[in-house]
C-alpha cells in the first residue's frame, strides 16, 4: 500500500468528494439534496410494494402447487403401484393439458431414477421407459413422509415453484412424482404495473429537476462553455471558429472580441499558408528532379514524401502510399533489411558516417528487373538540432555499376586462367628441354619446340584479341569512309590461302557484279572477315568455305561467311559471342581465345549493324550481317551478273 492505511485513503476520498461538492452553488446543492431525498423515498416504497407482491405470489403458488400435487399423486398412485405406465402417461398428459400453470411432470422411482415425464414429443410417449435420468432431490426430502417438499428458483420467466411428492401405498415407497407450477400471471401483471408506475414518478422527478438545470445552463452555463469550446478551437489550429450567440451585455461584448480574434488569426494563418505551399513546390520541384530515388519519412515510418525515382525504383507508380507505413509498401526482403537501421535512427542511435548521422545499406530489390540499390538513410532533425522530426531515403541504382564491377571481375579471372594455361604449357616444355636435353632424341625436341612455339602464337593472339577488345570499348571514336569491300575480301582470302590449302579446303567468294562500295571501316572491316573465316576454317575438318556478297533492298550491302564444319548446337548458339565462350571446350577438339566472335559482334555493331547465324550440327554455319552503302551509292543497284574469286584447297 505503500504506506496508505485504508483509513487515509478513506480521509483522502472524502476530501476529494467535498471540494467536488463545495464548487456547486448553494442552489444546485439544495435541488441535488431533495431530489435525493424524493429518489430514496420512491424506491422504498417501490421495493416494499414490489416485495409484497411477490411474497404473496410465492405463497399462492405454494400452496396452489401443493394442493395440486396431492391431487396428481392420490391418482397415480394406484397406477404406478400396478405398474401400468401407458394409462400413467394418459392420465399425466390429460392432467397437463387440463392445467395450465403445470410447467412440467417428473416421474422417479425409489433409486431416483427419471421414466417418465411432460413435456416429451408425442412419439416419445411409448419410450419414456427407455429415457433413464436421475433426479436431483432437494436437501430436506423425507420419501417416507406424506407432506409434499417446496422448492422454488428463478428462470428468465420467473420464479418456478418445484413440488416433490412421494409416492406412498401401504406405507412403501415406490418413487415421486415431481411438478414445476408456472408463475401467477395475475400477480405478475400487478407487479409489473407497480414497478411502472413507480419508474415513472421517479423519472418524473428527476426531469423536472434536469429541465430546470438545462434552463440554467442556456441563460448563464452555454455561453461560458461555448466560449471554452471556441478557445480550445483556436489553440487546436481551428482558425474559422465562430460563436453566434445573441447575447447583450459584457458577455456580448466579449463574445464579439472573440470572434475578431479568430478573424486576424485566420487571414495570418492563410497567408502563412500561401507561402508554405510555395517553399513546398519548389521542395517538390528539386526532389521530383533528381536522379537518386528519395522518400521523406516521419517519426512513425509513415511517408511523407516521395519523388518518381523511387516510385519507379520500389514499383509504386499506381499505388497511394503517402501517409502509409514505408515498411508496408517496401518489398518483404528490403522491409527486413531496413527495420533494425530505422528504429535505429528512430531511438536517436545513428551512426555518423562522414560528417553526418546515418546508415548506408546496399541489398537487391529482386523481381524481373534485378536491381541492386544503395539506400541512405539519414535523420532529420528541428531547428536547435535536439530532436528528430524524420528521416530521409535516398535510394541510389546502382546496378550498372555492380554489373560492370562483375564483369571485370569475371574478365580478369578469365583473363588469368587464359594466359596462366598458355605460359604454364611452355614454362613445362621449355624447362624438359633444359633439364633433360640430352635424354632426348632429335625427334622429341623438335616436337617440344613446335608445342612451345604453338603456345607462344596462342598467348600473341590472346594478348592481341584482349588489346582489340580494350580498344573496341575505350570509347574510341572511329571514322567511316567508303570501302571496297572487293578489295576487303581479297586481302583476307590471300591471308588464310595456305591454311585452307594445308587443310585440303576449298575457300572461294562469290560477290555480285559492280559491288558498290560500303560505309566502314576499312582495317576493322579486314578483322570482321578474318576472324569469321579463320574460325570457319578452323571448325570445318572437310567441304569449303564460302564467302557471298550482294545488295539487298537497295540500301544494304548483305555479307555471308559459310562452311560445311562440325556446326553449332542449338542450346550455345545464343552465347557463342560472349566473351571466352569456346565451343571447342564442349567438343573437345580444338583451341581458341574465346574472344574472336566477341570482337567480331562489337566491330559490325559499330557499323550500326548486327550479326547474325544460321547452324546445324554436321551441316554448317553460316554469319551473316548487313552494310551501309557509301553516300555516293544509295540509288538502287541492279544486275544479276557475279563475280567468283577462286582459290583451290590443293594444287
Amino acid at each position: 500500500m505503500n504506506g496508505y492505511s485504508p483509513i487515509a485513503l478513506g480521509q483522502q476520498l472524502l476530501g476529494a468528494i467535498g471540494r467536488w461538492w463545495s464548487d456547486f452553488t448553494l442552489q444546485t446543492r439544495l435541488m441535488a439534496a431533495a431530489t435525493l431525498v424524493v429518489s430514496l423515498l420512491m424506491s422504498s416504497l417501490t421495493f416494499w410494494a414490489v416485495n409484497s407482491i411477490q411474497q404473496d405470489a410465492r405463497l399462492n403458488d405454494t400452496r396452489f402447487g401443493r394442493d395440486l400435487g396431492l391431487l396428481l399423486a392420490a391418482n397415480v398412485t394406484p397406477l404406478v403401484a400396478q405398474e401400468n405406465h401407458s394409462e400413467l402417461a394418459r392420465l399425466s398428459q390429460k392432467f397437463y393439458n387440463s392445467t395450465a400453470s403445470i410447467r412440467y411432470l417428473l416421474y422417479a422411482d425409489s433409486e431416483g431414477d427419471i421414466y417418465y415425464g411432460i413435456p416429451y414429443a408425442a412419439a416419445e410417449v411409448h419410450n419414456s421407459l427407455s429415457l433413464r435420468r436421475r433426479i436431483q432431490l432437494p436437501e430436506g426430502y423425507n420419501p417416507l413422509s406424506e407432506v409434499p417438499l417446496v422448492r422454488q428458483h428463478l428462470t428468465p420467466d420467473g420464479l418456478i415453484a418445484d413440488i416433490f411428492i412421494p409416492l406412498i401405498q401401504d406405507k412403501h415407497y415406490m418413487g415421486l412424482v415431481a411438478l414445476g407450477i408456472n408463475p401467477n400471471p395475475t400477480v405478475v401483471t400487478s407487479s409489473n404495473l407497480t414497478r411502472n408506475v413507480t419508474i415513472a414518478v421517479f423519472v418524473s422527478i428527476w426531469f423536472m429537476v434536469i429541465l430546470g438545470g438545462i434552463f440554467n445552463a442556456l441563460t448563464i452555463t452555454r455561453p461560458i462553455k461555448e466560449l471554452l469550446v471556441g478557445v480550445k478551437n483556436i489553440a487546436s489550429g481551428n482558425f474559422r471558429q465562430r460563436i453566434a450567440l445573441p447575447f447583450g451585455g459584457e458577455l456580448g461584448e466579449l463574445i464579439i472580441s472573440f470572434n475578431e480574434m479568430a478573424e486576424r488569426l485566420e487571414r495570418y494563418e492563410a497567408q502563412n499558408i500561401e507561402e508554405l505551399t510555395a517553399e513546398k513546390a519548389k521542395l517538390d520541384t528539386l526532389v521530383s528532379t533528381i536522379a537518386d530515388g528519395a522518400v521523406l519519412l516521419d517519426r512513425d515510418l509513415n511517408i511523407i514524401l516521395v519523388n518518381p525515382t523511387a516510385r519507379r525504383l520500389f514499383n509504386w507508380e499506381t499505388a497511394e502510399v503517402v501517409g502509409r507505413p514505408v515498411l508496408e509498401q517496401l518489398p518483404d526482403a528490403v522491409g527486413r533489411s531496413l527495420a533494425s537501421p530505422l528504429q535505429r535512427l528512430v531511438q536517436g542511435e545513428a551512426h555518423r558516417t562522414q560528417g553526418r548521422e546515418g546508415e548506408e545499406l546496399r541489398m537487391g530489390l529482386g523481381g524481373a528487373a534485378g536491381r541492386t540499390v544503395r539506400i541512405l538513410l539519414t535523420t532529420v532533425l528541428d531547428q536547435a538540432r535536439e530532436q528528430i522530426r524524420g528521416i530521409a531515403v535516398t535510394v541510389q541504382d546502382i546496378t550498372r555499376e555492380v554489373e560492370l564491377n562483375e564483369a571485370k571481375s569475371h574478365f580478369i579471372s578469365n583473363i588469368s586462367h587464359e594466359l596462366r594455361t598458355p605460359l604454364f604449357n611452355i614454362k613445362s616444355f621449355i624447362e624438359t628441354l633444359y633439364e633433360y636435353g640430352d635424354s632426348l632424341n632429335p625427334e622429341q625436341r623438335q616436337d617440344f619446340l613446335e608445342t612451345a612455339n604453338r603456345e607462344t602464337d596462342r598467348l600473341t593472339r590472346l594478348v592481341n584479341d584482349v588489346l582489340d577488345i580494350s580498344r573496341l570499348e575505350s570509347g574510341r571514336q572511329y571514322t567511316l569512309s567508303a570501302v571496297q569491300l572487293m578489295t576487303v575480301i581479297d586481302q583476307v582470302l590471300r591471308a588464310h590461302r595456305l591454311n585452307a590449302r594445308d587443310k585440303n579446303l576449298e575457300l572461294t567468294a562469290d560477290l555480285e557484279a559492280n559491288l558498290p562500295e560500303v560505309w566502314g571501316h576499312y582495317d576493322l572491316l579486314v578483322q570482321v572477315f578474318s576472324n569469321l573465316v579463320g574460325n570457319a576454317l578452323k571448325f570445318t575438318p572437310q567441304g569449303e568455305v564460302r564467302i557471298w556478297a550482294g545488295v539487298v533492298a537497295g540500301r544494304k550491302v548483305r555479307v555471308e561467311v559459310s562452311d560445311t564444319g562440325i556446326g553449332i548446337p542449338l542450346e550455345y548458339q545464343e552465347a557463342i559471342f560472349q566473351r571466352f565462350f569456346r565451343v571447342e571446350n564442349r567438343v573437345h577438339t580444338l583451341e581458341g581465345t574465346g574472344l574472336g566472335l566477341s570482337i567480331v559482334q562489337n566491330i559490325v555493331q559499330k557499323h550500326n549493324s548486327q550479326i547474325y547465324l544460321v547452324s546445324e550440327v554436321g551441316v554448317g554455319t553460316t554469319f551473316w550481317f548487313d552494310l551501309d552503302l557509301a553516300p555516293t551509292h544509295l540509288s538502287p543497284m541492279r544486275g544479276n551478273r557475279t563475280l567468283a574469286i577462286h582459290l583451290p584447297g590443293h594444287s
